[in-house]
């Protein structure tokens, strides 16, 4: 089997494209049925992000032209839209590939730890639906111990940098004290749990956590004295909010322009700072036309994160050479099963042979032939049956002044054999 990345990401595809080629949780598993159903594809691991979306999977030769037509159709999106922003890694780039992703160095966040529990939380995914086997089981497992690594032996998570620290220290650079200012934040995930712990650290004056799922806004809000909304209060409490952070995996927007625009008008307009963090877009990207307003999106966050990774990139190197060192040693394990596959095979052949040969041992001791003349009879037919293949390809490679062959019979036969000179021209 071919191991596959089919993917793209914040380096490849404006948000436009990417928030439309995701799988949010309610529809993962439908996915992962639905391309395990397409001919040689026998493996897969579907890893949505607001920065990525990526296919890995074992397949047969071709899946790579089924998987990138495969991921656009499944959105109902034409092949041509979206193969432009595609990336496509096979086999040892496609280890290396993951491992980076695992370790952060593929990130726009240098080193971000997120992206970790978000590729464990897509594996565990696939793992519940039956889509994974032995080899991206073994290589998402490799990929975690990897990445432990990594964050063990170089300082590349020391900094605070995130998508989530970015978007805190823009709002700092527009209200100098945030310690008069109330924000509500619009989902109640990771990312939001972070963006409230640097809120909660900077002074903010209050926080506000809406979240489909009230009893999940609590547990949020509770550990920054915050409160907790349902979504469908947004609009009776928008106007209170200052900074407003929004990070759901709503495959539609959930706050709209009209919702904004009243807000704005019992603000008396005092300007309102928002950003959305979330791909597909929790905000409707009109309410960017809006006076007062000032609306980022993750991919505006770029500029503030840059200067925060500088610090990262010693680190970075020294991950790089780590990812190196363990892509190559998956790759062995690759090879090995070829191998094992090799040794099996010839076992079976001997196997057979031996059986076929003491059959006939048996046959000779029940006609009343003496036992040694037996055992010399079984020693010297099945030594000669177990020769006689790989002796009448050596004779071969010797008339044909193969010494391919015949250095690799001295190396797996330990036999000290001298390879023939090549046949005169």
């Amino acid at each position: 089997m071919k191991l596959l990345v089919i993917g793209l990401n914040h380096k490849t595809a404006p948000i436009e494209v990417r928030e439309r080629i995701t799988f949010g949780p309610d529809i993962i598993a439908g996915a992962l049925r639905d391309l395990r159903g397409h001919t040689g594809v026998h493996e897969a691991v579907v890893l949505s992000t607001c920065n990525r979306t990526e296919v890995y999977c074992a397949t047969d030769d071709g899946g790579e032209e089924t998987v990138r037509h495969w991921l656009g159709g499944f959105h109902g999106v034409e092949h041509e839209r979206v193969n432009p922003f595609v990336y496509a890694h096979a086999g040892r780039d496609a280890v290396t590939h993951l491992l980076r992703v695992g370790c952060g160095l593929d990130s726009m966040v240098l080193g971000e730890p997120q992206i970790l529990g978000q590729v464990k939380s897509a594996f565990a995914t696939a793992t519940d639906c039956s889509a994974t086997g032995k080899l991206l089981s073994r290589l998402f497992q490799h990929g975690f111990s990897v990445a432990k690594q990594v964050r063990t032996d170089t300082a590349i998570g020391s900094s605070p940098v995130s998508v989530a620290f970015a978007a805190v220290s823009l709002a700092r650079q527009i209200f100098s004290d945030l310690s008069q200012q109330t924000a509500m934040l619009i989902g109640a995930g990771e990312t939001i749990e972070l963006v409230a712990r640097h809120l909660h650290q900077n002074g903010i004056g209050r926080i506000i956590v809406a979240n489909r799922t009230v009893e999940r806004a609590h547990e949020v809000a509770a550990q920054f004295d915050g409160f907790a909304i349902a979504l469908t209060e947004i609009a009776n409490h928008l106007a209170d909010a200052d900074i407003v952070i929004a990070s759901t995996a709503s495959p539609l927007p959930v706050l709209g322009k009209g919702t904004v625009e009243r807000a704005l008008k019992k603000r008396r307009h005092r300007p309102m700072f928002m950003v959305d963090i979330a791909v597909p877009r929790d905000i409707e990207p009109e309410v960017a036309s809006l006076s007062d307003v000032y609306l980022y999106t993750v991919d505006d966050l770029q500029g503030v994160i840059d200067e925060g990774l500088r610090s990262r990139q010693a680190a970075a190197m020294e991950a790089e050479e780590i990812v190196a060192f363990h892509a190559e040693e998956f790759m062995g394990w690759i090879r090995s099963l070829d191998a094992a596959n090799v040794i099996q095979d010839y076992r079976k052949s001997a196997e057979q042979l031996r059986d076929e040969v003491l059959e006939r041992a048996k046959r000779q001791l029940e006609a009343g032939k003496s036992a040694p003349d037996v055992l010399a009879f079984l020693a010297h037919t099945l030594t000669n049956k177990l020769l006689h293949a790989p002796s009448t390809r050596l004779r071969q490679a010797a008339r044909e002044g193969d010494a391919t062959i015949m250095e690799a019979a001295n190396e797996l036969f330990q036999l000290g054999l001298v390879a023939p000179a090549p046949p005169p021209q």
